[in-house]
């Protein structure tokens, strides 16, 4: 047997670092067998998925090293690599569970599915919607479809009994099937949902070993029973620990950097990034903690995996890249440091709003020095404003970050329409919203537009750094978050139906 594993993130915003742990040890695993690893790009979310967000993903990990032999933008015999390309796949398999009663069309709507919910939830009883509680009688089925109601496509679930789901790393995990819900495999728009595109494209992609994120577990039994319904081998499974945050919670980019795009953007070297992740709930024979990715391949054996938590602490990334840096030659140093600081591709952009500015060439520095730098150094006094209360100011550039965080298209207009639009509904003057903004990025107000520099800078450089502001203003306790939060999903709503030239 070949060993083949993958990775399958989905191209719905910044790649995540958590995606490139998973596909180190996909990668790891894979080489330490002389298997293949491939990558697959699942955007089915077609509301949310971007092309744009499909190229971040290939180019961070080419950043990192890690390498795929079959994906994308290489091909391979398995292909296409798309789930959006692979819809006919898809349906086809939908109609053979259905013409073996394996799955059923369900005509439920958004409210009766709630009210069910809330039914379970009131008695005490288990919240996994199954068969028996979603079947319509059959005159009710005829009279909804007959109606051309929307429907989804559901998959049937045991309502007792236990599921046994053998880990890699834990052993057999049992499950009771009253925890599972009859989950929805394809959805009213004909797209399939992660649990049947994932299954039907691993099988048919021969992946024998699926490591995947703990979060999963839950979902195992749904796949292990796809697998029996179509009379298929099932994989290996291996749940890899979760990264968490230094307190231990999940990691959330509302706490941590989790952009791969970021640390590339901070001067990060990839060969300490990778090997940081190598760390992650994992070691080396001898326990050195420098490590290349070649000698994490030579001496990989997953079994050494430990369940514990990983904590991904960029305190400790930033030690372990200085020694890194500290080790390459004066030559290496200066080229590495040239190759990421003075790239065309970097430069180019800035200098429309730097050549106009300046008389010599070091009058550029002052401008465009903040395009060279990690966290923008800031003190409390600096973030304080005549007509904005401090609180006020930890509040505008909460809301701010959060409506920046949901933008999909990261560009100026996107950028002006999120932050206008709530100056608007704010009722505050855009000269006294920006400031803030200008000094979290810049910390000046003596530079280029703060929105061309958030454009020019990027959405994880710029988020990061309006986070550090709120950091060292204070991040607000649970309370006023929970209170801002509300505000923030109005905002969202409300600057949406703004007229264009209002939010411009």
């Amino acid at each position: 047997m070949t060993v083949r594993t993958r990775v399958a993130p989905s191209p719905t915003g910044d790649p995540h670092v958590g995606t490139a742990y998973i596909a180190l040890f996909n990668l790891a695993f894979a080489r330490q067998h002389g298997g293949q690893f491939l990558l697959r790009i699942e955007d089915t979310d077609q509301a949310r998925s971007t092309p744009e967000s499909e190229q971040a993903i290939l180019d961070s990990l080419r950043w990192l090293g890690l390498d795929w032999d079959e994906g994308p933008d290489k091909g391979g015999d398995y292909g296409p690599y798309r789930q959006s390309e692979r819809s006919e796949i898809y349906q086809q398999h939908i109609e053979t569970l259905l013409a073996s009663g394996h799955a059923f069309k369900c005509y439920r709507t958004a409210a009766e599915l709630e009210q069910l919910r809330q039914d379970k939830q009131s008695s005490g009883k288990q919240t996994a919607l199954t068969v028996s509680d979603l079947a319509l009688s059959a005159d009710e089925v005829a009279k909804r479809e007959a109606a051309g109601d929307s429907y989804v496509v559901r998959m049937k679930v045991p309502e007792e009994g236990v599921c046994v789901v053998n880990d890699m790393l834990r052993g057999p995990i049992e499950m009771e099937w009253a925890q599972v819900d009859a989950q929805i495999l394809m959805k009213s728009d004909g797209m399939p949902t992660y649990h049947l595109a994932n299954v039907v494209d691993d099988h048919l992609m021969a992946i024998t070993h699926v490591i995947r994120g703990e979060e999963w577990i839950s979902s195992a039994p749904k796949h292990i029973l796809l697998y029996q319904y179509f009379g298929w081998d099932m994989p290996q499974l291996c749940h890899m620990p979760l990264l968490r945050n230094p307190d231990k919670s999940k990691l959330s980019k509302r706490k941590n950097p989790t952009s791969i795009m970021f640390y590339e953007r901070m001067g990060f070297m990839s060969e300490a990034v990778i090997n940081y992740l190598g760390r992650m709930g994992w070691s080396m024979p001898d326990e050195s903690e420098k490590f290349s990715l070649t000698a994490m391949f030579e001496n990989f054996d997953i079994s050494r995996v430990s369940l514990g938590g990983p904590v991904f602490d960029i305190e400790k990334l930033r030690w372990l890249n200085s020694i890194w840096l500290r080790e390459l030659s004066a030559e290496d140093f200066s080229q590495r440091f040239a190759a990421w600081g003075l790239r065309p591709e970097n430069i180019l952009p800035l200098i429309p709003h730097v050549q106009p500015r300046i008389e010599v060439f070091s009058d550029a520095v002052p401008l465009a020095g903040h395009f060279l730098s990690g966290m923008t150094p800031l003190t409390v006094e600096q973030l304080q404003f005549k007509n904005l209360e401090q609180d006020r100011v930890v509040e505008l550039l909460q809301l701010g970050l959060w409506l920046l965080e949901s933008i999909r298209v990261w560009d100026r207009a996107a950028i002006e329409e999120q932050l206008f639009g709530m100056a608007k509904l704010l009722d505050i003057k855009v000269r006294d919203l920006l400031p803030p903004f200008f000094i979290a990025i810049a910390g000046t107000t003596s530079t280029i537009s703060v929105l061309d520099s958030m454009t020019l800078l990027g959405p994880d450089m710029s988020r990061a750094r309006l986070r550090h502001a709120i950091d060292v203003l204070g991040t607000p306790g649970k309370k006023k978050l929970k209170s801002m939060e509300k505000t923030f999903i109005q905002l969202s709503q409300d600057i949406k139906n703004l007229p264009k030239e209002t939010a411009e």
